[in-house]
């Protein structure tokens, strides 16, 4: 049996058309996909609505097959459909599984899945990022592929694996590392590792 590779999604027309929208707007997918079947895919900085239509153009140019778990509550009609086919999975959070657990599972189930997280989770400054993309990827056993929507450049810079080591301070570093200030639409919306560290220590007490 061959070995499976990246879950992928479109074809020759809907890649060439996502790149042609892509260009139209100045951008550009740089990278390549990882020959990996399943990964947590997560994108950043996120400080704009531009970045969800970045994101779907690249998802459309490189024709990459990847999913995002949402409350169920949004998933109606005549929504639910579209929402699906961004890539939309509904879960439900009345019960005592949660976004985590949920995404877990899925990885254990499933020989190919790709699940795509905006770890800052708003477009307002945060400085901490939420951990549940870490706690998915340490507890599928799957790696983490940063992705930057980068407006200095404006390219889609698809990043290198990255295996969580199960010490989540050093890997949370480690990653919001590969992320800068200059990489956002709105700089001053995007928080530098140990920047809210480094601002409460300059403020007086």
């Amino acid at each position: 049996m061959p070995a499976l590779g990246c879950p992928r999604r479109g074809t020759r027309f809907t890649q060439a058309l996502g790149r042609h929208l892509l260009a139209l707007v100045g951008w550009r997918v740089v990278g390549e996909l990882p020959d990996q079947p399943r990964f947590v895919l997560i994108v950043a900085p996120h400080t704009s609505n531009w970045d969800f239509w970045i994101g779907v153009l690249a998802k459309l140019a490189i024709a990459l097959d990847a999913s995002w778990l949402g409350k169920h509550t949004i998933f109606f009609f005549p929504v639910a459909g579209i929402l699906r086919w961004f890539g939309g999975e509904p879960v439900n959070r009345s019960t005592s599984q949660g976004k985590v657990e949920a995404a877990i599972e899925r990885f254990r189930t499933r020989d190919q899945w790709v699940l795509a997280i905006a770890p800052e989770g708003t477009r307002k400054r945060v400085e901490k990022w939420r951990s549940g993309f870490y706690r998915v990827a340490v507890g599928a056993g799957v790696p983490i592929l940063p992705v930057a929507f980068d407006f200095s450049r404006k390219v889609v810079d698809l990043g290198t694996l990255y295996w969580p080591t199960g010490d989540e301070d050093v890997d949370m570093r480690a990653i919001r590392g590969r992320y800068s200030a200059e990489m956002a639409k709105y700089p001053e919306k995007f928080a530098e590792p140990g920047a809210g560290a480094a601002r409460a220590a300059r403020e007086p007490t």
